[in-house]
């Protein structure tokens, strides 16, 4: 007998998960028009990035380490990129529980989805090889969910609802002989990355002691000779730390992980109990503001997918014609023993060359034909997963599978069938170029943009910041050292950049040969995407960070006229912008054979840069199907 209640619900995609991976996938699938239900297992959306772990998160520009002005923009775009604009305007705080809103209002701003937080999908029902339904449980209103849908996609991290469903998965690293790796351990074993609890601290007008509880563990210097702590720089500050508070590697994350909290909770204050109690460390005032009781988990099952991706891949950023997304973190891997492997380093990273692929094999079932997945779960070697974790690529992975779940179920397909079929290949990504995400090599070819067709002109414009850059297909440069390999890097900048001796306003102009009815007008900015930009309690990091305002780039204030019969006309006024890409629908009117964008103001620099424009009639399709 159970005190639960049974209800059905259906949808075309249903995300399980609602981290880094499952919210851009939520939202990206319902930004595509697929009615989609998200559950997520926590109060708060975010998962390690939430108030509940607060790491901040990284991703393929490596902390701006790739990062070059107008040469190599590594950060991801899309939702991520979306978000962190958001954050920084909106949270100049820096508090933790901003974020968790921030992703919660983009939930409820969206009619297509159906958010379900405290909700937990505990097991699946097969019709012979597909999933007809999820099982979903919330205990704190003591429901049930049957829960139908065309498309399930699982990111749950651990891979519960694949697992449920009889996925293939693996367990700790492969050895060189697996997949011919350079980095790999020597033989296979069970062995991961471990899990890590941060701390917030404060300094305050007067001494603070600190008595540690007598099961906290016990450190000396020796034990964190590879561990800066106490110390100037983003790593070692007092006021937020540590990464390298880590262990379980050598457990199951997964069923040992209360055990693991358990000793992380030991590890934790131990350590802090070192730096207020033995030495001087200059943390008399100090005292703990906050620290984590759920373990930020780094590692667990990872899906045997239609493709696995392995280290040569990253190295020598392999083409995937079907990628839908992009990497570039360091291949960084961690002694499993963690804290306890006190005479190793607690990381090693190696940089790749130039960002990578991500195809959309890797985060496809090969056995069940319905099943998708998307963030640190996916088809990867240990050692391609050690980049490929991060935050900031599970959620361009996150937009990429969502927008791959909303076709597949638009046009009645399974997803384990997509990428065999090089039309809806080009339709996905076609999609995610225009929803700002970025492929490598791949760029805009749609037929329904009738900004393609246009002539392009502007007031002033700088050399290689010509005004027809707005068209070229690409919204970003990555030529330089660190960005995309030479011969898919399109070189350019890739953005019209106008005169700054000329002044602002400056105006760029689209015109036609015959008259169009614009419906929708898009925009991209210049957002600074070589510089990191993520919300973080290290004040040393946010030394890095341009925080609390819109982008120095960014256009701030701006106008779209359009010209009928001889005159132009207001079609929009935007006065306080700081997003990266804009949509404006436009109300009904008259046709127009001109239009133009009115620069007045930016967030700081002294000129203009627009990086695409993109306008279509009302009949225009959500997905592209030719060039």
């Amino acid at each position: 007998m159970t005190i639960l209640r049974n209800h059905g619900l259906t949808c075309d995609v249903l995300v399980a998960g609602g981290g880094p991976a499952g919210f851009p996938a939520a939202l990206a699938a319902a930004r595509c028009g697929a009615s989609v239900i998200l559950c997520q297992d926590r109060p708060v959306l975010g998962g390690n990035a939430s108030s509940e772990v607060r790491m901040h998160i990284v991703g393929a520009d490596a902390s701006g380490h790739r990062g070059r002005e107008l040469e190599t923009e590594a950060r991801e775009g899309g939702i991520i990129e979306e978000i962190r604009l958001e954050t920084a305007v909106h949270n100049d705080q820096r508090a933790a529980s901003m974020l968790d809103l921030i992703l919660y209002d983009r939930c409820q701003a969206e009619p297509n989805l159906q958010l379900m937080l405290n909700t937990r999908v505990v097991d699946v029902e097969l019709q012979g090889e597909r999933i007809a339904l999820a099982v979903a449980e919330r205990q704190s209103t003591e429901d049930r969910f049957q829960i139908g849908a065309r498309i399930f996609v699982d990111c749950t991290g651990d891979g519960q609802m694949g697992v449920s469903a009889g996925a293939a998965y693996q367990h700790g690293r492969e050895g060189k002989n697996v997949y011919g790796e350079n980095l790999a351990a020597e033989h296979s074993d069970g062995k991961t990355l471990g899990s890590t609890l941060l701390f917030q601290a404060r300094k305050h007008d007067r001494p603070m002691p600190f008595v540690a509880p007598p099961w906290a563990r016990k450190f000396t210097e020796e034990d964190l000779m590879f561990r800066p702590h106490s110390m100037p720089g983003v790593n070692g500050g007092l006021e937020y730390g540590y990464w390298w508070v880590e262990w379980g590697g050598e457990l199951d994350t997964i069923k040992d992980n209360e055990a693991i909290r358990d000793e992380l909770l030991a590890i934790l204050l131990g350590i802090w109990d070192h730096i207020k109690n033995d030495g001087d460390h200059g943390a008399e005032n100090w005292a703990l503001d906050w620290f984590g009781f759920l373990p930020g988990k780094r590692e667990s099952r990872r899906f045997m997918g239609q493709y696995m991706l392995v280290e040569q891949d990253l190295t020598r950023s392999t083409p995937f014609d079907d990628a839908i997304a992009f990497g570039g973190w360091p291949i960084d891997t961690h002694p499993p023993a963690g804290i306890d492997a006190v005479d190793e380093r607690p990381c090693d990273q190696r940089m790749t060359d130039y960002v990578f692929d991500i195809p959309l094999r890797s985060c496809v079932s090969p056995g069940l034909p319905n099943l998708m997945f998307a963030g640190r779960n996916i088809s990867a070697s240990h050692i391609a997963f050690a980049s490929t974790r991060v935050m900031a690529t599970c959620a361009a992975i996150g937009q990429g599978v969502g927008t791959a779940a909303a076709y597949a179920a638009a046009h009645n397909m399974d997803s384990a069938d997509l990428a065999d079929d090089p039309a809806a290949v080009l339709a996905i990504q076609q999609r995610l170029l225009r929803d700002d995400a970025y492929l490598i090599g791949v760029t805009n070819c749609d037929p329904c943009d009738l900004a393609r067709q246009a002539k392009v002109s502007a007031t002033s414009q700088q050399t290689c910041g010509e005004a027809d850059n707005v068209i070229s297909g690409q919204t970003r440069a990555v030529f330089g050292k660190g960005g995309a390999p030479p011969d898919r890097a399109h070189p350019g900048l890739h953005r019209w950049m106008s005169d700054p001796a000329d002044g602002l306003p400056a105006v760029l102009e689209l015109a036609w040969e015959r008259a169009i009815q614009p419906a929708q007008i898009e925009l991209v900015f210049d957002t600074g995407m070589y510089r990191p930009l993520t919300l973080s309690h290290s004040d040393a990091f946010m030394e890095r960070v341009i925080w609390g305002q819109g982008q120095p780039e960014t256009v701030r204030g701006y106008r779209i006229e359009g010209h009928v019969s001889g005159a132009w006309h207001s079609l929009l006024n935007v006065t306080d912008n700081y997003q990266r890409r804009r949509i404006h629908k436009l109300e009904a009117g008259k046709p127009v054979d001109k239009v133009r964008v009115v620069v007045e103001a930016t967030h700081g620099l002294d000129h203009a840069r627009i990086c695409e424009v993109r306008v279509y009639e009302a009949d225009a399709p959500v997905w592209c199907h030719s060039p």
